[in-house]
């Protein structure tokens, strides 16, 4: 989803793009490379004099129960592929000027209320610690001389996909409600607003290290219930326990539905970045039009 979206704006822009592929390149736009190999890309010759590389790969956290083999999985899909890439660029005769690397604002932990920018320390828990290795994994780059970004996404917010495409046909039915107390804040971002900050990121070369990529307004669980309900012209009063969540998601129920990170994005509006949507109604009404 934030890949697609991101290559329609380069591409809007007129930036040639070439795009690392796990499958024989089906065009000249596309390079065959295998992160777990010991020569991830056996000729680094179209990587050379690039401006940029952007790196988003990860398993996603909430596609499937967390067993031992899938925490692995996710370990492995950020870290290694991670650290490929920032080794692979920091060998090049002509590295890239900046890597921006995915990274998420769950490596803060659960916070309760606490107010989280990028000087906040991490957190504890599987998925801050996750995060913590994935962007420990960026480091060879940072040694080369490369400006090195790690995006720390909130929840992003499409109609076609992620969280909000998901909870779509609940909210529209009038089953929806919010998660155990709904009191856990929410760090959100529409998707035109990641997109348009990634782009920022890129044309700031005073952004290094850790960048929130959340919109300026974090919602508490149940206000951002209330505000989908108001979107779809629904009501939303049929809470999902804590309990059910545990039963049926285990550890991810506690690491992903119930923990609580109000994260705020200081070091972009100290770079004067603007948001479209800085409210979560103004978000849902942009996303969500004649809904």
């Amino acid at each position: 989803m934030l890949g697609t979206a991101l290559r329609h704006s380069l591409d809007l822009r007129n930036i040639k793009i070439l795009q690392l592929v796990r499958h024989p390149p089906s065009s000249p736009a596309e390079l065959s490379w295998n992160p777990n190999a010991p020569a991830p890309i056996p000729d680094t010759k179209p990587l050379e004099g690039l401006t940029a590389a952007i790196h988003l790969s990860g398993a996603n956290v909430a596609e499937h129960r967390w067993t031992a083999d899938f925490k692995k999985q996710m370990v492995s899909s950020r870290f290694d592929s991670t650290h490929a890439l920032a080794t692979m660029l920091a060998g090049l005769r002509q590295p890239p000027k900046a890597l921006l690397v995915a990274s998420a604002i769950g490596i803060y932990g659960n916070r309760e209320d606490e107010i989280l920018d990028e000087k906040s320390n991490p957190g504890t828990g599987f998925l801050a610690d996750l995060c913590k290795q994935w962007e420990a994994a960026a480091q060879p780059a940072v040694d080369a001389g490369i400006r090195v970004v790690h995006l720390r996404f909130g929840v992003v917010l499409a109609r076609q996909g992620g969280a909000l495409a998901k909870m779509l046909p609940i909210f529209r039915l009038g089953l929806g409600g919010p998660i155990a107390s709904g009191r856990q804040w929410i760090s959100w971002i529409s998707l035109p607003d990641v997109v348009s900050a990634i782009l920022f990121a890129l044309d700031h070369t005073d952004l290094s290290g850790a960048v929130n990529l959340t919109a300026p307004a974090p919602v508490t669980n149940r206000d951002y219930t209330k505000a989908l309900a108001r979107a779809v012209h629904r009501p939303a009063i049929l809470p999902a326990p804590a309990f059910a969540l545990r039963l049926a998601l285990g550890e991810m129920a506690d690491e992903a539905l119930l923990s609580s990170a109000r994260a705020v994005p200081a070091k972009l509006q100290a770079a004067s970045f603007q948001f479209a949507h800085p409210t979560i109604d103004s978000a849902l009404a942009a996303l969500l039009p004649g809904t």
